[in-house]
């Protein structure tokens, strides 16, 4: 009898498996000092898939083990929707006191994800001063400069000296310490926003001199509306930790970082990509309950189906010459699958360049230009190719001829629809990344089918 041999064990799965159980032993003994040890010791990126692992009752008691600075630390390693779940589940009162450790701009995108009663339970708890700062950024667009900045920031007006700045900072160093302060920006005395300060030339300058004769005048900012994309653009141009964001009047209101940019434009392509797979709400972990995540699939799902038989329903005005030319059925779905991803590559294209500003819906003209050529192109290439394979296949030119042209004809189609599809879906104030796909593939499917079957029923007495 010959002895199977086990799987060597890496040393990855062996840590992750040792890191799993000491989870395990640590959520049973209710040990808060060596729960701290262990998230400090974790390596990077494991927080998540850890936690994910226990049951909802170790989650919440492992949570409840934690002082509130490592709760904090906890929920910003997690995908936002994931951390509002077990906050949410939590008292009100104890999810306050892990809030108030956070920064404001991760606190207005957790209440984000929970339900209007749930948030304000929270607000209710929390210190009124910073109930009312989240109140306030919460107003703003989730990807606008006003959504994504954070409130913590030092700010002085211009009759300071350096002396009443530093009398400041060490006053208030335990409050400070957590502001990762790059610059000091200094206001008038309406508030608005005339000047920053670097801490360097803070510190070397005479201590009755005012911080308004040390300052870097007129410096760059962003208005609180500014929209995602145009920050990625300023962002993209300048080697900058962060930018200040003012209000309409030009008051300081705060100050949007690099970081915060980045990982916003990265949970926007998230998104994106599920939305595009059909996931409505544009986001989904396997932590939502089950009811939720069936009713995200299915919603598309179910519209497909209708879009679906609206497709096949084509073929059965052509049964006859179906049933003449049985080879028709081999390349019927490799018409309108190659069509499909000639259409969805330039749907992508279209999507992106929306997001990015290079284009609006009204750019119709341009857009369908640049890409007729391009479909024409890549449909003789395709149609010529598959022409070949069914010619030498069974040996009858006139059905090279009929898939080959079918795909050429639909290639182009297909091409022009993408590029327009989400160009059109944009004015009507519809999500692109959404809508465009199933839309595009029915219609390439419905045109697919009807080319390939009319061609046929033209050139018949040459296929049968």
């Amino acid at each position: 009898m010959t002895e199977t041999a086990e799987p060597e064990a890496t040393p990855e799965t062996t840590a992750i498996g040792d890191a799993w159980d000491q989870l395990e032993v640590i959520v049973e003994a209710a040990d808060p000092d060596a729960a701290h040890e262990f998230l400090r010791e974790l390596p990077p990126g494991e927080t998540a898939r850890l936690v994910a692992q226990l049951s909802d009752s170790e989650q919440h008691e492992f949570i409840t083990l934690l002082h509130d600075t490592d709760a904090a630390s906890l929920m910003e390693s997690l995908p936002e929707l994931q951390a509002a779940q077990l906050l949410a589940a939590l008292p009100a009162e104890q999810a306050a006191q892990i809030f108030d450790e956070m920064e404001s701009d991760e606190q207005v995108d957790l209440l984000d994800q929970m339900t209007d009663e749930q948030s304000e339970a929270i607000l209710e708890e929390m210190d009124p001063d910073e109930a009312e700062n989240v109140r306030f950024l919460a107003k703003y667009d989730s990807n606008s400069a006003g959504g994504l900045m954070i409130t913590e920031f030092l700010a002085f007006e211009e009759s300071a000296t350096v002396d009443d700045v530093l009398k400041d900072l060490r006053r208030n160093a335990e409050e400070y310490a957590e502001y990762n302060v790059q610059y000091i920006y200094v206001l008038d005395h309406d508030k608005q926003l005339i000047g920053v300060l670097r801490l360097r030339d803070l510190l070397l300058a005479p201590p009755t001199k005012a911080i308004a004769r040390l300052m870097i005048a007129n410096p760059v900012s962003v208005s609180d509306l500014t929209t995602l994309e145009d920050l990625q653009h300023i962002f993209d141009g300048r080697p900058l930790f962060g930018l200040p964001v003012v209000d309409a009047a030009g008051a300081l209101v705060g100050v949007v970082r690099r970081s915060d940019i980045e990982e916003a434009g990265e949970e926007q392509a998230g998104r994106t990509f599920l939305r595009f797979a059909g996931i409505l709400g544009g986001e989904e972990l396997r932590s939502l309950p089950l009811k939720t995540r069936c009713g995200r699939r299915l919603s598309w799902l179910s519209i497909n189906i209708v879009l679906n038989i609206v497709a096949a329903s084509v073929i059965s005005m052509y049964e006859e010459t179906l049933s003449a030319v049985i080879a028709l059925a081999v390349f019927l779905p490799m018409v309108s699958d190659m069509s499909g991803c000639s259409g969805n590559q330039a749907v992508a294209v279209s999507t992106r360049e929306l997001v990015l500003g290079v284009i609006k819906p009204g750019d119709f003209l341009h857009v369908f230009r640049k890409e007729f050529t391009l479909g024409l192109l890549n449909g003789i290439a395709l149609g010529v190719l598959l022409g070949i394979v069914a010619l030498v296949w069974k040996g009858m030119p006139a059905l090279g001829l009929v898939v080959g042209g079918a795909l050429a004809a639909n290639t182009l189609i297909a091409v022009c629809l993408g590029a327009l599809i989400p160009l059109l879906l944009k004015g009507f104030k519809l999500d692109p990344a959404l809508a465009s796909g199933p839309i595009l593939t029915t219609l390439t499917d419905m045109c697919g089918f009807f080319l390939v079957l009319s061609f046929a029923q033209l050139l018949l007495p040459w296929l049968t």
